[in-house]
């Protein structure tokens, strides 16, 4: 069993991150947090993200059938999921992959079971770390909806909710006159809805972020505004983190957890991951306090409607076209078409001062799975990556097997499914 009081790096300071650090301080480590950027700031795919925490978000991305959709992927540039002609090249091998990973029933359920334990009990978990940091205020338990256009709609996705109810989720559906009982303001164009009741909410993810990265800091972390480029490996054993400026932080473990960004530093620890970002928007309209009172799943838009802090935000869209394309801001005005269809009461103009608009990078394996546990080259670098779109959901879960990891603990779900060596 490694020595209780280590040193451990934590590369990146997005919610995998920050739920790191505190867990590895609570455990009795010593902790040095990298990240070039502020904490939950709009850079980081945690600022944009839906706020949606939904245990039951357990179904990949891709399922069977799926391929028959590309070709109008790739002919509709504003769909729900776009592929940009130019990128296509340099995607293809990732996408394959992703249509393999969905192919068959089975597949997806092998990924729907070991993602559950993962993410379960997750708005309780994220509730304790909110309460601690002093910001108990930012997580909400009271269920999330999924809304439909009728029960049809529905029925047309059997396949993933037979997998959700065999996993354990439960529901309850609502039509038409008891769904406007729950949800008052909601239009016309949704007849069936879906409440679940484990689901919670965050009411403003930036915020949240940040609040755990100062919290982690009054526990002893340190913040350095640095990323990291490299390792100092003797053999298999880890001395260090070369830093851009080119200095060494000594260390004697490390967490990858740098988002989009963790395939480069993955490779030098010895696992080759397919990591793609998945372009996501999102629109603010702050000031309203108009919308759905549960979080909610737009099954038409694919998209999340969430009441914040501060306002409405609508979050979704699947967009592949790397890390360097600039948005492509018609994105964004798809989904306020979306939300002002599912929400028609809002102003229409909503005021243009009071709107805003982001994109962000999600971290994507082709399966839909993050790696998480140790590196193949060292057993002293874990790896926290690629959640995709549970990112946020499975923060909190993410930081306690971390720092079981590094304590020489057993992880408290398995981890053989999240194995970086699955992609060799």
């Amino acid at each position: 069993m490694p020595p209780r009081e280590r040193h451990v790096a934590v590369l990146g300071a997005g919610i995998e991150g920050v739920a790191s650090a505190i867990e590895l301080l609570r455990t009795g480590h010593r902790v040095t947090l990298l990240d070039p950027a502020k904490p939950g700031g709009e850079q980081a795919a945690s600022y944009g993200n839906a706020g949606w925490l939904s245990p039951m978000s357990i179904i990949p991305p891709s399922t069977p059938g799926i391929w028959r959709q590309v070709p109008g992927y790739l002919r509709d540039p504003l769909g729900p999921l776009a592929i940009q002609w130019r990128y296509l090249p340099k995607a293809l091998p990732w996408l394959s992959r992703y249509l393999l990973s969905g192919w068959t029933e089975a597949r997806v359920r092998r990924i729907a079971q070991a993602l559950r334990p993962l993410l379960l009990d997750s708005p309780s978990l994220h509730a304790r770390l909110a309460a601690e940091a002093g910001v108990p205020e930012l997580i909400e338990h009271r269920g999330v909806m999924h809304v439909f256009a009728s029960r049809a709609h529905f029925e047309a996705q059997s396949l993933a909710w037979r997998i959700r109810r065999d996993c354990g989720v439960v529901w309850t559906e609502l039509e038409g006159a008891a769904l406007r009982e729950v949800e008052p303001d909601l239009g016309p164009a949704a007849g069936f809805g879906v409440l679940l009741p484990e689901g919670g909410r965050c009411l403003s993810p930036g915020q949240y972020v940040a609040a755990l990265a100062a919290y982690a800091q009054r526990q002893g972390a340190r913040l350095l505004r640095q990323a990291a480029v490299d390792f100092r490996l003797e053999g298999s054993r880890l001395r260090g983190v070369i830093l851009a400026d080119g200095n060494l932080l000594d260390c004697d473990a490390a967490v990858i957890c740098c988002g989009a960004r963790s395939a480069p530093l993955a490779a030098k620890a010895g696992d080759t991951v397919p990591l793609e970002t998945e372009r996501g928007y999102h629109v603010m309209l702050r000031g309203t306090q108009f919308g759905p009172v549960h979080s909610m799943m737009l099954a038409s838009a694919n998209a999340v409607v969430n009441p914040m802090r501060d306002g409405l935000r609508i979050a979704g869209q699947v967009e592949i076209a790397g890390l360097d394309a600039p948005p492509n801001w018609k994105r964004a005005e798809i989904l306020h078409d979306h939300l002002r269809r599912a929400f028609p009461g809002l102003p229409d103009p909503f005021p243009p001062d009071r709107v805003s608009v982001w994109m962000g990078h999600r971290p994507a394996t082709p399966d839909g799975m993050p790696c998480l546990g140790r590196a193949s080259g060292s057993e002293d670098i874990i790896h926290a990556f690629g959640h995709g779109h549970v990112g946020l959901v499975a923060g909190a879960r993410t930081g306690r097997v971390v720092a079981q990891l590094s304590s020489g603990q057993p992880p408290e779900i398995p981890l053989e499914p999240f194995s970086a060596a699955r992609f060799r």
